[in-house]
């Protein structure tokens, strides 16, 4: 019985370590799916240019930073920009709430790698 209980207690260990992984997997998978129904990626990809920069060169310009970036990027996102990447202005997304722009701002951020130790 006691060889029972242990084992139990190893594989529910084993499966709550497992949960922040799977959690920040489906958040990118999540994050991903929301800028593709918003038409981010019709300017901007993950790790290459097209007309905007990469999301992931973004990520990495604002890492670290906290929640002022969160909302200066969910700020920019509605609003739009200019300057900050070259001469190609970004247009206000003005269709996406500001309730997604703060997840964009969000999962953006969290294409940075994190910074070691």
């Amino acid at each position: 019985m006691h060889l029972k209980r242990s084992l139990a207690a190893m594989v529910a260990c084993g499966l709550w370590a497992g949960l922040p992984a799977a959690a920040s997997a489906q958040a990118q998978v999540d994050g991903l799916a929301l800028a593709q129904r918003k038409a981010c990626m019709a300017c901007h990809q993950v790790d290459s240019k097209r007309v905007g920069p990469p999301l992931r060169s973004v990520a990495e310009r604002y890492a670290g930073q906290g929640e002022a970036m969160v909302q200066y990027l969910a700020a920019k996102i509605r609003s739009g920009g200019r300057g900050a990447w070259g001469a190609v202005p970004m247009p206000a997304q003005s269709q996406v709430s500001e309730d997604e722009a703060h997840k964009l701002a969000q999962w953006i951020l969290s294409l940075s790698p994190p910074k070691p130790q």
